[in-house]
């Protein structure tokens, strides 16, 4: 079996997680601009600085 396929499978992964998260935080950051209400602003304000917030390796 080569490895190749399974690195590939790997990297198609990791490249469409990266993809996923980018957008993610692309939409909570224009909703903690755009939002109608101030509650909805702070709220995805949070959730930003929870999703940006620097994990311990």
């Amino acid at each position: 079996m080569s490895v190749l396929p399974a690195l590939l499978d790997t990297a198609t992964l990791a490249a469409a997680g990266a993809t996923t998260y980018t957008a993610v935080l692309a939409v909570v950051a224009l909703t903690s601009v755009l939002a109608p209400t101030p509650d909805r602003r702070r709220d995805a304000r949070a959730t930003l600085t929870i999703l940006l917030r620097r994990r311990p390796r």
